[in-house]
């Protein structure tokens, strides 16, 4: 092994730099009140682990994994929130391109210490009924959408308890 990166991924396996890079971004936002952003990173790593997504490497796909297993050949787009103890605002998820180069939205949210608390998934059909239902106002950009909404519009497929089962929580009547 003469290349020093090839010996250092031996050392530092990708889970090891994640939980490092959590407690860094926790103590962080404790530290300066201010959050830095790695929580998208965050959010790709774990949604991938937990539900078993291939990820992309090229950012400009519009989308960030591909399904396998149950959501096999699916493009999922990735989205994920700190819900911070102290935080007075409603948390958003931030805009969300409905231009037809993703088939669902995974959203991770996590706590303090930037843990994977829940994921909720919504296909583009949800998505694009409530943005479309959604009153439009000179200060919200198209596109954007709170946390909230997007809990009540998608179902609730994992929990950092049990994993859950994705048929046990639908909020869908299908």
């Amino acid at each position: 092994m003469n290349n020093p990166a090839e010996a250092n991924m031996d050392l530092y396996s990708i889970d090891k730099l994640m939980h490092e890079t959590r407690q860094l971004a926790a103590k962080y936002r404790k530290t300066t009140g201010s959050t830095l952003p790695v929580t998208g990173e965050i959010s790709r790593f774990d949604v991938a682990k937990a539900l078993d997504l291939q990820l992309m490497d090229d950012m400009t796909l519009g989308y960030d994994a591909i399904g396998r297993g149950e959501r096999k050949g699916l493009r999922m787009l990735i989205k994920g929130r700190v819900i911070f103890e102290d935080s007075r605002s409603s948390p958003r998820i931030g805009q969300i391109k409905s231009d037809g180069r993703w088939d669902r939205v995974v959203m991770v949210i996590f706590d303090d210490d930037y843990l994977p608390v829940e994921m909720h998934e919504a296909t583009s059909e949800d998505i694009e009924a409530a943005l479309n239902t959604k009153t439009e106002s000179a200060n919200k950009k198209r596109g954007a959408m709170s946390v909230a909404q997007f809990k009540i519009i998608g179902r609730l497929v994992w929990t950092s308890e049990d994993g859950l089962s994705p048929e046990i929580w639908d909020n869908h009547n299908n």
